[in-house]
């Protein structure tokens, strides 16, 4: 697979194929754990199913952050109930770019679960809607795809704990905002701050003005270098963004610290950064 991206042209002809996509609608809101659904319901790509935020694409919020990764057999029965499987190509959307829960299904499908053939729809909702994609009103919420056998190979090497990035060789790469990182604002989590030796690479950077990614070349040019990079976000859903956008480049791929900040902040110990 040359790029982890489709267009909205090419998603088009792709549906009308003799192997169409499996399409996952991931659009989803902070604090509003049952938005994405509505949304779904409401107006959607043909054919798509919904994919949750909190309830496929994370496990409980605890001690391990607020979005911690489900354990591998909650999300094995998450894409065997959506009938994913590794022969059919798989294309997920949200409205946000892929810069929230669709960057994060991409990472859980292709690079966590294995998945060989896993897309985001470039420009997300937006550019579908822009191309001329039709939506779909007011969807069955029990409709459900046949279900496959998959059980995907999950690669636990792709993502890190932070006790790996307290005794490993690492760079941190923060794909929040630039004031979040300073600690100069912090609207979610109840400490400010980052993890102490991480660059600033804010997911929107990785964007062009109409929502789509920037070019390979932009991307490759811009991203940051260092040894062992691990991505890593408030929570562990945008940092997928900052993973997506190396894949985009053609660079070898950041690993996840899914706990991210909000896991952090939790251990009293662990040393916080403020500043540039």
């Amino acid at each position: 697979m040359s790029t982890p991206l489709i267009t909205a042209a090419a998603l088009a002809d792709a549906l009308e194929g003799a192997n169409p996509p499996r399409v996952l609608d991931c659009r989803a809101r902070l604090g509003e754990p049952d938005a994405g659904r509505r949304l779904w319901w409401e107006a959607h790509l043909p054919g798509s199913h919904h994919l949750d935020l909190d309830r496929d694409l994370a496990g409980p919020p605890g001690e391990g952050g607020r979005h911690p990764l489900p354990t591998p057999a909650a999300f094995t029965a998450v894409v065997q109930r959506l009938g994913i499987r590794p022969e059919q190509p798989v294309v997920v959307y949200d409205d946000m770019g892929g810069q929230l829960a669709a960057a994060r299904a991409w990472w859980m499908l292709a690079c966590w679960a294995g998945h060989p053939d896993v897309r985001l729809l470039d420009g997300g909702l937006r550019a579908w809607l822009a191309a001329g994609g039709e939506l779909l009103e007011d969807g069955d919420p029990e409709a459900m795809p046949a279900g496959s056998f998959w059980q995907p190979a999950f690669h636990d090497e792709r993502h890190v704990t932070a006790e790996k990035l307290l005794t490993g060789p690492a760079t941190p790469i923060d794909a929040r905002a630039r004031e979040r990182f300073r600690g100069e604002a912090e609207p979610i989590d109840p400490v400010a701050g980052h993890i102490p030796g991480a660059v600033c690479r804010p997911s929107a950077d990785n964007l062009t003005g109409d929502g789509h990614f920037k070019s390979a070349a932009a991307l490759a040019s811009e991203l940051p270098e260092g040894e062992s990079p691990i991505a890593y976000c408030g929570s562990g859903v945008t940092a997928c963004h900052t993973i997506l956008a190396y894949a985009v480049a053609g660079r070898p791929l950041p690993r996840l610290y899914p706990g991210s900040w909000s896991e952090w902040i939790r251990d009293p110990s662990r040393p916080i950064a403020t500043g540039d």
